[in-house]
């Protein structure tokens, strides 16, 4: 007999009542056998979708973990088990009990992979990775995520579905579905959203969109999460007196990729973009990315800052300034760090 696809199991040449309680066998007039030596073998098997009590057992007894295939489904029905075992591909090892093995199966403690989407991802950047999991062509898998009126079918804010799958690591059977996986992101999204959260978004003023916006672009900006409610506080205070954010993540989003450096010819390419915070006042109309929860935490509680202004260190840190003079300053100074890294590296090499 061939051994089933992808399992990894040891062949017995008797049958055993293996797993079998006491109980029960004493009420069927039988005797346990003896205690199987100590293995650690494995078995891998699948249930499929809308599987019978009895094809699952025809499952178990094809992967020797059940010897007695009536006994078990009696056993199965008498814990009240036999509509409750929920499809995937399972694990267990090939000692496995009758009753670890039902409790296993109707608990789904099923075999996962792990996915993570990093905070700050872009939904184009989601899309990859989720072809890499999936096995879909890439193209098939932006169709999806970048569909017309996306938001409507999987009830966020919208635009779209930038900024609303939620940053995190999963764990998915093997085989799952792509509108599986969105839903599970979208709804860790919903999640996170408290109604404590919510009447501080109405406290402000701002839309679950709008803050959404706030805390991707604060993610974006923020290398050390200690300073994501101070960039917020910055951003806080140029959205109260009308001037724009110049927030340079919004020109990279605007532009469709990453640079290294960013140019005024750069944010002039994009001047009429409606995600360039040079060229507009106010927020852009939707996300940047996916901000974490520190970042939508910072993005609903900024530092009361006096800052209007920020520039980057080479470290990670920012220099956080109140005026455009202190600000002229603070860049000379980061540019100076910048330069003084640049030449260390060529000197490295």
């Amino acid at each position: 007999m061939a051994r089933p696809s992808g399992v990894r199991l040891v062949k017995r040449r008797y049958p055993s009542a293996r797993g079998v309680p006491a109980l029960l066998l004493g009420a069927f007039g039988m005797a346990a056998c003896a205690d199987p030596p100590p293995v650690s073998e494995t078995v891998q098997f699948t249930v499929p979708a809308g599987s019978s009590l009895a094809q699952v057992t025809d499952t178990l007894v094809a992967h020797d973990l059940v010897a007695f295939p009536r006994l078990f489904q009696l056993f199965a029905r008498a814990r009240g088990d036999d509509r409750g075992i929920q499809a995937g591909v399972y694990e267990v090892p090939i000692e496995a009990g009758w009753q670890d093995l039902l409790d296993q199966l109707v608990a789904g403690r099923m075999v996962t992979v792990p996915l993570t989407l990093p905070e700050g991802f872009t939904l184009r950047q989601i899309a990859a990775r989720l072809a890499d999991f999936t096995g879909e062509e890439p193209e098939s898998v932006e169709r999806v995520l970048f569909a017309e009126a996306a938001e409507a079918r999987w009830n966020v804010p919208g635009p779209g579905l930038e900024g609303y799958l939620f940053p995190d690591t999963y764990h998915f059977a093997p085989g799952v579905d792509l509108e599986t996986i969105i839903e599970t992101l979208v709804e860790r999204y919903q999640s996170v959203w408290t109604p404590t959260w919510r009447a501080r978004a109405d406290s402000l003023g701002l839309s679950l969109s709008e803050v959404t916006a706030l805390a991707s672009i604060v993610e974006a900006e923020a290398l050390r999460d200690s300073e994501m409610p101070i960039i917020s506080g910055v951003f806080h205070n140029r959205l109260r007196i009308g001037i724009p954010l110049q927030a340079d993540p919004t020109v990279q989003y605007a532009l469709g990729e990453r640079r290294a450096r960013l140019l005024y010819a750069d944010i002039d390419s994009v001047a009429d973009h409606p995600y360039n915070t040079y060229a507009r006042t106010g927020l852009p109309p939707g996300p940047i990315g996916s901000p974490g929860e520190g970042a939508i935490e910072a993005a609903l509680h900024p530092a009361e800052v006096p800052f209007l202004y920020f520039v980057a260190r080479p470290d990670g840190t920012h220099i956080f300034t109140s005026t455009l003079a202190e600000h002229n300053q603070a860049r000379v100074e980061a540019r100076r760090e910048w330069d003084e890294l640049e030449r260390r590296t060529q000197d490295a090499n």
